[in-house]
C-alpha cells in the first residue's frame, strides 16, 4: 500500500502555497462577534446603613459603578474579638451566603459570643465572580456566661448552660472526688436524665444528714434552694438572657444576687438577691421574691423567661421571652457587682446567653421608667 500511496501524490509548488492554507475566515468572524462579560467591580459596604439589633445583623452595600450584568452577590462573615481589619492568624473561617439577589441581607438568630463580626461581599455575573469589597467590622457585644460549677449545690449537675437536680448527686460526687484528690483533679458529672420516683421534699432536707461539701468546700444552700450562680459578674450596662425550664420541673427560681451571698442564704430571702419563683409542687404558685418578701404574680408562667438587668439604672425585669410581656420589675440601687442566680428542684434549666437586649424590651423599659409600678413593696435600696 505504501508504494501505491506514493504513486497517487503529485507535488505542487506555488509562490505563496495558498493551496495548503486553512481558511479561518468564518471562525474569525464568529469570534469577533462575541461579547465577553467584564469582571465585576468590588462592591462597597455602607456601615451607616448596616444595623445590629435583636441578635440580627443587616448588611447593606452598593456598586461603585453601574453594572447591569450583575446576577447575584456573595456575602461572607466571621466572628472575631479584634476591632479593625481582619487578622489572618488565629481567626475563624469565613462563612458564606450565596445567591443574594439584592444589595442588602439580614443574618438573624445569631448568638453574639464574640465582640465583633467581619463582613465582606463580592458581585457575580453569569461568568465570573469579582473582587471582594473592603471588609467592615461591626460590634456584636453581648453578655456571655456559663454556670459556675464551684458555686452550685451538691445535688445539682452543672454543664455549661444547663443545670439539673440530682437527688444522689452529693454522695456520688463525694466518693468520686475523694478518689481523685491526690491527683488534683476535679470530677465534673455529665448531664443526664434521672428518675423522679421517691423524691424527697426539699423542706425536709436535714443539714446534719447531708454529706460534707466537696465543691470548693461550699455546701451552698439548704432547704428549698438548690442554687447555682453564673460565672460572670455584671458591673455596668444593660444585659439580657433567657431561661427555659423542663416541663416536669417542680420548682425553680431565676434572678440575680451579689457575690457576697451567704452560704445559707436563699434566693430572694435576703436583701442581696432578687428573683421570681415558680412552684409546681403540691400547689402552683408564681411569685417575685426579695428580702424575704413575696409578691404573688397573677400572670401565666411562660414557657421561657427573659431576664433584663440594667445595672446602672438599678432595674431588674422579667419578661415572657416569646411575647415580651412584662412579668415583674424590681427597682433598686446596686452597690456591688451582681451574678445571675438560679435555683432548681426536681427538674432542670437551660440558659440562652450571648443575647442583645431585644428592641421590644428596650421600648417597654422606656415606658416603664416613667411609671412607679405596683412592685414598690419589694423595691428598696440595698447596701
Amino acid at each position: 500500500m505504501a508504494s501505491a500511496f506514493r504513486l497517487s501524490l503529485k507535488p505542487k509548488v506555488s509562490d505563496n502555497m495558498t493551496h495548503l492554507m486553512v481558511d479561518f475566515s468564518q471562525e474569525r468572524q464568529m469570534l469577533q462577534t462575541l461579547k465577553f462579560l467584564p469582571v465585576p467591580k468590588a462592591p462597597e459596604i455602607d456601615p451607616v446603613e448596616c444595623l445590629v439589633a435583636d441578635n440580627a445583623v443587616t448588611v447593606a452595600w452598593r456598586m461603585t459603578e453601574e453594572d447591569n450584568k450583575i446576577d447575584h452577590f456573595i456575602l461572607e462573615y466571621r466572628k472575631t474579638n479584634f476591632d479593625g481589619l481582619p487578622r489572618v492568624k488565629d481567626e475563624r473561617c469565613w462563612e458564606m451566603i450565596d445567591n443574594i439577589k439584592g444589595t442588602e441581607y439580614t443574618l438573624s438568630g445569631l448568638k453574639f459570643d464574640s465582640k465583633y463580626m467581619n463582613f465582606r461581599v463580592r458581585a457575580c455575573n453569569k461568568a465570573v465572580a469579582g473582587e471582594y469589597s473592603d471588609p467592615v467590622t461591626l460590634e456584636t457585644k453581648a453578655l456571655n456566661f456559663s454556670l459556675d460549677n464551684s458555686s452550685s449545690h451538691l445535688n445539682l449537675k452543672v454543664e455549661d448552660t444547663c443545670v439539673e437536680w440530682d437527688p444522689t448527686g452529693g454522695k456520688g460526687q463525694e466518693s468520686k472526688v475523694k478518689g481523685k484528690e491526690n491527683k488534683g483533679s476535679v470530677h465534673v458529672t455529665s448531664l443526664k436524665k434521672h428518675t423522679r420516683s421517691g423524691t424527697p421534699s426539699p423542706k425536709r432536707t436535714s443539714i446534719g444528714s447531708r454529706p460534707p461539701a466537696v465543691r470548693g468546700s461550699r455546701d451552698r444552700f439548704t432547704g428549698e434552694s438548690y442554687t447555682v450562680l453564673g460565672d460572670t459578674a455584671i458591673e455596668s450596662g444593660q444585659h439580657y438572657w433567657e431561661v427555659k425550664a423542663q416541663k416536669d420541673c417542680k420548682s425553680y427560681s431565676v434572678g440575680i444576687a451579689y457575690k457576697t451571698l451567704g452560704k445559707f442564704d436563699q434566693l430572694g430571702k435576703t436583701n442581696t438577691s432578687w428573683c421570681i419563683h415558680v412552684n409546681n409542687w403540691l400547689q402552683n404558685t408564681f411569685a417575685a421574691k426579695h428580702n424575704n418578701k413575696v409578691k404573688v404574680l397573677d400572670v401565666t408562667v411562660p414557657e421561657k423567661i427573659g431576664v433584663f438587668c440594667d445595672f446602672d439604672g438599678g432595674q431588674l425585669s422579667f419578661y415572657d421571652a416569646n411575647s415580651k410581656q412584662l412579668l415583674y420589675s424590681f427597682k433598686t440601687k446596686f452597690t456591688q457587682p451582681v451574678l445571675p442566680g438560679f435555683m432548681v428542684w426536681c427538674g432542670g434549666l437551660s440558659l440562652s446567653t450571648g443575647m442583645q437586649v431585644p428592641s421590644a424590651v428596650r421600648t417597654l423599659q422606656k415606658s416603664e421608667n416613667g411609671m412607679t409600678g405596683s412592685a414598690s413593696s419589694l423595691n428598696n435600696v440595698t447596701q
